[in-house]
């Protein structure tokens, strides 16, 4: 132990803590701008530079450890002018029209520039300028960039997929797409954690809220929305309310008032998904010398870009099954029209997702089996959707709970744990057991795949047969599976990856709290919702039940592969 002082406080802290770290252990805070534990501790901003008694120059805290006897000052008239000083330069090459950011309210920036009473900038304004596709789901400004460095990191050590460098020099260093390629022509897989870890607005997905409005005002549309798993979790933060009341039935009632025709769980779609999948992967065991294993989920679009870009040879192992959102599309356009007797061409569906690279899987041009246009219409992320609700300017405390409306509103606690990581695995397992044994397992029996590890694997019995399974999250730890898989070192029946860490409760559309990640707390939610449900059961849900029995016949039917399915050689 290391004992020095920070601000006329004697505090004791392992040797090797940073200042950082040191201070914050104490309840001492230490603005900073670019840091991030592990992966972003370079100091490039130099706002959380400290003074330390002999020793004449500012040190940053991020990168720097304790010595004993130490004697620091964390707000110094000193530091206080350095970290002005330091804000009124980042400022001074940052767009600073706040009103129209995205990140208003919600950015570093802005917070320390407020703290520190900046209401001036004495410095000369140079923004860079550069052009970006409006169109590309991931949007970056490059007039809000403030060279943290974080979102390179973030896709270099998490992700491995290095989209991001630093380009040119000196005074014209900026950050750009890696080896002077477009977005478009780049590996990007969508996953949006770079936005997440953005500390202002100078990543952001596409803004598809008007599209919605217009939607909602054109009295010939018949609109209808899905609200994914993850959702639920997460959708009140930053609006106020606290987690327990922020329930899926009040952003229910908040849908409706807005106006929504219909308000639909994408939990169905992903009942519907586990009857597909699983029974898929059966019948591939059933034929196992024939075919190639691991089978790979196909639920998550930055993973499938993510394959399709580092692994082309292994597309053939990606389950057919669509994902839930795009089921979904297909079988309200067809399905769900029928049944309200209405021409499917009316039918405008919007998906609400924690995700980016849905807004990118709904535009797949392939992507429209039900024969009414693009299976799904737009794509809002769970911000847009925050967003949507400021402006209609809904009292969420004024909110009663509402049900979705019937039948695809109906789903199982098996549905629900989609949203975390680990849990289509676990679903699928709960399913094929069934199928196999005709009787239901334990529905906890497959927990071992739960747990926030990257990479974990486990085997499971499905009635005398040993199933090997894994489940990776992030697309880091993809790579680090795959290639293990490639050198014969590991072997598996059944791969579940999900792009974001966490699985989708931490996905590149989720609200963002910076220096935070919550998609353990939100998949905990996650968890607790399927204890409580009354169907825990993919094969239990009776309005899946009755759409094979009306509509779709069986899994795996010549109409199920008609909507259910997809080609992604063609994608």
């Amino acid at each position: 132990m290391v004992k020095l002082y920070i601000d006329n406080k004697e505090i004791n802290v392992p040797e090797g803590t940073t200042i950082l770290d040191a201070a914050k252990a104490n309840q001492i805070s230490i603005p900073h701008l670019c840091y991030l534990k592990d992966l972003n501790e370079i100091g490039a901003c130099r706002i959380c530079v400290v003074e330390i008694e002999g020793i004449n120059r500012l040190v940053t805290a991020c990168n720097n450890v304790v010595d004993e006897g130490m004697v620091i000052y964390t707000n110094s008239p000193k530091v206080r002018e350095a970290r002005r000083i330091n804000v009124e330069l980042i400022l001074s090459q940052h767009n600073a029209n706040c009103a129209t950011c995205v990140r208003s309210g919600n950015c570093s920036l802005q917070d320390i520039a407020n703290d520190l009473g900046i209401l001036d900038v004495r410095y000369k304004k140079e923004l860079p300028h550069e052009k970006w596709p409006t169109d590309f789901p991931l949007i970056r400004d490059y007039e809000k960039c403030i060279k943290c460095m974080r979102c390179i990191q973030v896709c270099d050590k998490i992700q491995d997929l290095q989209i991001w460098d630093i380009a040119n020099t000196g005074s014209r260093t900026n950050v750009n797409v890696s080896r002077n390629r477009k977005i478009e022509e780049s590996d990007c897989a969508l996953c949006g954690q770079c936005i997440t870890d953005c500390p202002v607005g100078a990543l952001r997905e596409r803004d598809d809220v008007q599209k919605a409005f217009d939607a909602l005002a054109d009295k010939d549309k018949i609109t209808i929305v899905q609200l994914a798993p993850a959702v639920r979790a997460a959708w009140g933060e930053h609006l106020g309310v606290s987690r327990e009341f922020a329930t899926v039935k009040r952003l229910v009632a908040a849908l409706r008032k807005m106006g929504f025709d219909y308000i639909f769980d994408t939990n169905f779609a992903a009942d519907l998904t586990i009857m597909e999948e699983a029974s898929e992967f059966l019948e591939k065991l059933k034929n196992k010398e024939n075919e190639k294993f691991p089978m790979f989920t196909s639920c998550c679009p930055g993973w499938i870009r993510f394959a399709k870009t580092q692994y082309p040879d292994m597309v053939d192992q990606l389950s057919s099954a669509k994902s839930p959102q795009q089921m979904f599309g297909a079988i309200s356009k067809s399905y769900y029209a029928k049944l309200l007797d209405v021409d499917p061409s009316r039918i405008f569906n919007i998906s609400i997702m924690p995700c980016v690279a849905k807004k990118y899987e709904a535009e797949v041009p392939i992507l429209k089996d039900a024969g009414a246009g693009q299976d799904v219409d737009l794509v809002l992320t769970t911000r847009e959707v925050q967003r949507m609700i400021r402006a209609e300017n809904i009292v969420l405390e004024a909110l009663e709970e509402e049900e979705f409306d019937m039948p695809l509103g109906v789903s199982s606690g098996a549905a629900v744990i989609f949203g975390v990581t680990g849990g289509v695995m676990e679903a699928a397992l709960r399913t094929a057991y069934y199928f196999v044994t005709g009787e239901n397992p334990d529905p906890d029996a497959f927990k071992d795949v739960r747990g926030r590890e990257g990479w974990r694997e486990a085997v499971f019995d499905l009635a005398g047969t040993k199933l090997k399974v894994a489940v990776a999250s992030g697309l880091g730890n993809a790579r680090r599976l795959i290639e293990a898989l490639r050198k014969g070192k590991v072997k598996y029946d059944f791969v579940e990856i999900m792009a974001c860490p966490g699985g989708c409760a931490g996905g590149g559309g989720q609200p963002i709290e910076d220096g935070k990640e919550l998609a353990g707390v939100r998949g905990e939610v996650l968890y607790g919702l399927d204890r409580l449900s009354d169907i825990r059961f993919s094969h239990e849900n009776p309005s899946i039940i009755k759409c094979y029995e009306e509509f779709l016949q069986k899994p795996l039917s010549h109409r199920s592969h008609k909507l259910l399915h997809t080609d992604h050689h063609v994608w």
